[in-house]
Formats: C-alpha cells, sequence, structure tokens
C-alpha cells in the first residue's frame, strides 16, 4: 500500500523505515531534504521509500485515494500542515495526524476538511525511539470506513494486538492523552521509589533491582526495564542527568479533563504539579529517574546543567 509521511523526526523517521520494511511504498518529506534523502537510501529499506521534494507532488507521485501521515510538533506546526495538504490534496484523500494533538484541535480539524471533502484518522502513537524495532503502538479516531482502508498500513506499524480502532474524530488522540497521564503517575511513583532506596543507609545495586522487579514482580513494566537501562549506563547517582522534567501537554489535558467531568485524579495532577516543580527547585533524584526515563523511551533531551 502507498503512504506519504510528512515529517521524518524521531517517530515519523522510525514510521517511515518500518512501513517500508513492512512492503508498503513509502513517499517521504521533510523540511531538510538531506534527512529524507539519508533515510531512503538506507539499504535495508529496498528501494521503497521516494524523495518528496514538495508536498504539491504528493499529488503527483500517488495513487488515489492518498493516505498522507502528519507526523510534526502538534500545535501550529501540525495546524499549518494540515491547512497546506488540504489545499493540495484531492476529495476522498486522507490526512492522519500522527502527533500528540490535543483531540478538540483534531474534531475540529476533521469537521474543517469536509468541505474539500478530504478524510480525517487521528492517530496517537506511543513506543518512542524504539517503535522501529518493537511497533508502535496506534490508536485511532476517525471514520471506521476510512480506518479500514488505512490498517493495512496500522497492523504493520504496530505489534501484535497493538493497535485499536477507538472511535469517531478524538477518539484516538483522547485515548493516546490519558495513556500518557497514566504513564505520569507510573514515573513519579518509579521515581519516588527509587528515590529512597538511592537514600537508603544500604549500598544498593539500583540497576539489578530494576531487572529483577522486571521478573515477576507485580510492578514490573517496560519503563522500568528503562530504568535498569538508565541506571546500568550512568550509575546509581545518575550524576550527569539534570532533574530538570518537561511535560508534551498531554498531562495538563488528561488534568484538564478530569476537572471538566469531576473525576477525581489525585495521583496523574500531582505527578503533573512535580514537574512543574522540578523546574524551580534544585534537582532532586527521583526528577532525575523522571528526565533519564524520558530520555530512554522517547529520546527527549536532557536539559544541560547551568
Amino acid at each position: 500500500m502507498q503512504v506519504a509521511i510528512c515529517g521524518l523526526g524521531r517517530m515519523g523517521a522510525g514510521m517511515a523505515r518500518r512501513a517500508a520494511r513492512g512492503g508498503h511504498d513509502v513517499f517521504a518529506w521533510n523540511r531538510t531534504e538531506s534527512v529524507t534523502r539519508e533515510v531512503a537510501a538506507e539499504p535495508e529499506n529496498e528501494g521503497r521509500i521516494s524523495v518528496v521534494g514538495s508536498i504539491e507532488q504528493l499529488v503527483e507521485l500517488m495513487d488515489a485515494p492518498r493516505h498522507v501521515v502528519v507526523s510534526v510538533p502538534s500545535g501550529a506546526a501540525t495546524d499549518a500542515m494540515i491547512e497546506q495538504l488540504a489545499g493540495i490534496l484531492k476529495p476522498g484523500d486522507v490526512i492522519i495526524d500522527s502527533g500528540n494533538s490535543r483531540f478538540h484541535d483534531s474534531k475540529r480539524h476533521a469537521e474543517e476538511l469536509t468541505a474539500n471533502r478530504i478524510e480525517w484518522l487521528d492517530m496517537g502513537v506511543s513506543g518512542g525511539v524504539w517503535g522501529l524495532e518493537v511497533g508502535f503502538c496506534a490508536m485511532l479516531g476517525g471514520e471506521r470506513a476510512t480506518f479500514d482502508r488505512f490498517e493495512p498500513v496500522v497492523r504493520t506499524l504496530a505489534p501484535e494486538n497493538g493497535y485499536l480502532y477507538c472511535g469517531a474524530a478524538g477518539a484516538g488522540h483522547y485515548t493516546k492523552m490519558i495513556h500518557n497521564g497514566i504513564e505520569y503517575g507510573m514515573m513519579q511513583a518509579y521515581g519516588e521509589g527509587f528515590d529512597i532506596l538511592h537514600a537508603s543507609d544500604y549500598d544498593l545495586d539500583l540497576a539489578a533491582i530494576a531487572k529483577m522487579w522486571n521478573n515477576g514482580s507485580v510492578i514490573r513494566s517496560w519503563l522500568l526495564e528503562l530504568a535498569g537501562n538508565a541506571f546500568e549506563r550512568e550509575g546509581n547517582d545518575l550524576e550527569k542527568v539534570h532533574g530538570w522534567v518537561a511535560d508534551s501537554g498531554e498531562g495538563r489535558w488528561t488534568v484538564a479533563e478530569a476537572i471538566d467531568h469531576d473525576v477525581p485524579a489525585p495521583v496523574i495532577t500531582l505527578s503533573l504539579l512535580q514537574r512543574f516543580r522540578s523546574r524551580r527547585e534544585p534537582d532532586s533524584y527521583a526528577d532525575r529517574v523522571l528526565a533519564a526515563l524520558r530520555n530512554e523511551f522517547g529520546g527527549h533531551a536532557i536539559k544541560d546543567r547551568e
């Protein structure tokens, strides 16, 4: 199946490679064309990635109906890309937003695109820099028939049983938003737990503890595996990691949604507030754990110490 991917950052490049290696014909565009050419030239892609010099070329190069994945930063960049595509694509073509967009924006985009008879899917994606190797967990919203047509690509991108049609436009990004809110709480618990272990009077090997817990214990998880990797590489003290913890929006939106629906969500809310605190006070050990985890799963940069 043909698929276009616009934006070859950490996630977009991984999706382009995985789709190509899964047998799909990928048309890739990136603002910096040299990045596209570098990805297309990789032997593993077997000539299945075509370099697109301009967005306008998608209409010329692809068969209808065209499926175009947008993988650029959420907010203004995504809005601008969708607006540009809406003026180029033809009726029946599909725009798929794979960024961390707010579900309200996804519903708005779906409604606006109907004027051009362009179809819509929002695709919340989890997997970070590991997605190429293990697959991208994908949560999709939009018309069911549109999803069914795009499903062969999603099946290739995701691990087995790792994707779901969630419902109408916005449902994919809504589900991903709550996923990330839960992630905040889990990371905070791990950070605090390892902070206590690190502060104890015992000479504990935190990497070994993380790896041991990940075999049979009730708190085993991929995040715990990544924590073990970080301790193994950086050492118990995480001295090179600055405990300045960013948030990319989904935690805030999850808390706002909980408030709108009168749902008590104290763990997620406090986890978000702890991230705010990390940017004002000297970095704590728990914050260093969180910063290290974000780097492990998402490739998020660790802020330099001032």
